[in-house]
């Protein structure tokens, strides 16, 4: 069976579980994605991962998994998605140390919390992604229309995240010194949802 590259395209809010997330994969060679459903500390996890502006002051329990395997001179060579059983993906960590390859089975959002942060690539069996990949578009038979997934995207990663936009509103009247103090403050106390907010609010001005 032929792999395929994915590469993370953004992360949702869920619309049809409470309180989890959808984790978009994109086909590098190709326009499917791949959603996956993963919990809101994973999303948490890999949406930190991705922004590189944001460092928690103590490790995340991926980030320990990192600094554990570096001490003891293990790496993540790549992740592979090798399995879907009810709407279930399973996935693989691909590791080496000292030339021997071992293969350790993990949950896909730890496995991709875990790939971004050893810069290991994501793949996938085709036939998996045939079985549920899917096209993000308004109407596939028009070319010219806006898909789908490009108004997903603006909004996922971080802002997806936010349960509400009502404490956003309230950083409007900040200026950017108190923004700024703002973060630093939100990510001493660990607050990424907030830090995350005020991030955008900053980014914006």
């Amino acid at each position: 069976m032929s792999l395929v590259r994915l590469n993370i395209k953004g992360i949702s809010y869920s619309q049809t579980q409470n309180g989890a997330y959808a984790l978009i994969l994109n086909e590098v060679d190709g326009d499917r994605k791949l959603p996956i459903v993963i919990g809101a500390f994973e999303a948490q996890s890999i949406a930190i991962a991705l922004e590189k502006e944001i460092r928690p002051p103590r490790p995340l329990t991926h980030d320990l998994f990192k600094n554990f395997a570096d001490r003891f001179d293990i790496t993540v060579k790549q992740v592979i998605i090798h399995k879907l059983v009810d709407g279930v993906f399973y996935s693989s960590l691909i590791c080496e140390r000292d030339k021997i390859e071992e293969i350790v089975d993990a949950r896909t959002s730890d496995a991709i919390a875990l790939a971004l942060r050893f810069q290991a690539p994501i793949f996938t069996y085709k036939n998996i992604l045939d079985k549920a990949g899917i096209y993000l578009k308004v109407n596939p038979k028009k070319d010219d229309e806006e898909d789908q997934d490009s108004i997903l995207m603006d909004e996922l990663i971080v802002e997806e995240i936010e349960t509400s936009s009502i404490e956003q509103d309230g950083y409007k009247n900040k200026s950017i010194k108190e923004l700024n103090e703002l973060l630093e403050e939100a990510v001493n106390n660990e607050d990424y949802e907030m830090a995350a907010k005020i991030r955008d609010e900053i980014s914006k001005r």
